[in-house]
């Protein structure tokens, strides 16, 4: 084959074994790679967790770090690991409480400083939804610490509602009926 300034082309038909054997090989590291950095990623990111000591900060951390849980436990329950599904609830469950106790510390009143615990609500209602998926597929006996951790966070995304919406009337009180007047 020739080209238009009259140099020979390369025929690529016969070479692609050859790259097709590297790119497979290289996507396959790569693969195994992100599985261990995912790993990192999730030590890493509850690690700066932990160490936050702003509310706000910690609620963004916790929205990255519980994406991460989800999608650990997610790996484990299509590996079949149940166990692991319930332990990696359990620490997100945790993470919740703390970043809850230090919002509540920080920012007491959320008619003032809502922000946080609007995210908070949100981050804990994505998470009963993953636990709820994940209860659907866990056998039978493996259930009750999943189903603890959901009752866990729906009584916590229960008291976040209280207090981005608390009660401002008093409860009503009842009128006796009038009396019919007689002519």
């Amino acid at each position: 084959m020739s080209s238009k300034n009259g140099r020979r082309r390369r025929n690529d038909r016969g070479a692609g074994w050859g790259g097709r054997l590297v790119v497979l090989m290289a996507a396959a590291a790569l693969s195994c790679a992100g599985a261990f950095g995912a790993t990192d990623k999730l030590k890493e990111l509850q690690t700066h967790f932990d160490r936050e000591n702003h509310a706000g900060a910690k609620i963004k951390d916790l929205q990255k770090l519980g994406a991460l849980e989800f999608d650990a436990a997610i790996q484990a329950s299509k590996a079949g690991d149940f166990v692991a599904v319930g332990l990696v609830f359990e620490k997100y469950r945790d993470n919740v409480r703390q970043a809850f106790q230090l919002l509540r510390k920080q920012e007491p009143d959320a008619d003032k400083h809502p922000g946080g615990y609007r995210q908070l609500e949100l981050e804990v209602r994505q998470g009963i939804r993953e636990v709820e998926d994940a209860l659907l597929v866990a056998p039978e006996d493996l259930r009750p610490p999943l189903e603890i951790v959901r009752r866990d966070l729906i009584e916590t995304d229960d008291a976040l509602i209280r207090l981005l919406f608390p009660r401002r009337t008093g409860d009503p009180v009842k009128v006796p009926p009038a009396a019919e007047a007689k002519p």
